[in-house]
């Protein structure tokens, strides 16, 4: 389920009970002291008098905080988990599995570093925004055994070693940035937090934990899952 900029924008609705608290946020102490009245200052706020940007009628109020709501606290299930029910053997298919639903949802937002060789033995490697690529392809087949994981070169980070191809791209929930001295990092759209992916550094960033997966399927595998800091 894929968030969108106007939900994102109306999560500080969340703190408002009332379509009048949210009017007397936007009222200063100056105006129900001039106008003596508490419904006449909500009443020039609501006309649009005391905000330099929009301001929500009582329905729209409404409608956007009860999207907000429906979002962030669904009464239905909103999509179908890929690796549900599915025997998972590769310990990379397991710990995928695991943080399924948590990237769905955007509470964690994973990173996933791979190193791997074709047939002919040249490398190729790269790093995959797991949530990004949940929302936009099919990962049944993963998790069932019967295709495995590559780096595209559509991803953030994507190298073929024989092709010479050192490609970087921009996702659904990262920026793609250059360090001087900490090299390529990648910074979340939406806590704005960086994620360093240097495995020299000790840290990968705040809020970030990293995670070295052992596979006989792979070459190198590295999960950096790093908890979103939602802004209200």
């Amino acid at each position: 389920m894929e968030t969108t900029p106007q939900i994102e924008a109306d999560r500080r609705l969340l703190k408002f009970k009332t379509y009048e608290e949210y009017l007397d946020s936007l009222v200063n102490k100056s105006d129900v002291c001039y106008l003596q009245s508490v419904s006449a200052s909500r009443t020039i706020a609501e006309l649009g008098y005391r905000s330099t940007g929009e301001t929500l009628s009582r329905d729209q109020f409404q409608t956007r905080l009860a999207a907000v709501i429906s979002y962030l606290f669904p009464t239905f299930k909103p999509y179908e988990l890929a690796s549900e029910r599915m025997p998972a053997k590769d310990p990379l298919q397991k710990e995928l599995a695991l943080r399924e639903r948590v990237n769905r949802l955007g509470i964690i937002s994973t990173i996933i570093f791979l190193r791997n060789f074709t047939r002919g033995g040249f490398e190729v490697s790269g790093y995959i925004d797991y949530g990004d690529r949940l929302q936009n392809e099919d990962w049944k087949p993963f998790f069932r055994g019967k295709k495995k994981l590559w780096p595209r070169s559509s991803d953030l980070g994507y190298y073929h070693w024989r092709l010479g191809k050192s490609i970087s791209n921009e996702s659904f929930n990262y920026k793609v940035m250059v360090d001087m001295q900490k090299g390529l990092i990648f910074q979340n759209r939406f806590d704005r937090k960086i994620i360093y992916v240097d495995p020299n550094l000790l840290s990968p960033g705040s809020n970030t934990t990293r995670t070295r997966i052992e596979s006989s399927t792979y070459e190198h595998i590295v999960l950096y899952d790093h908890v979103v800091i939602q802004r209200i």
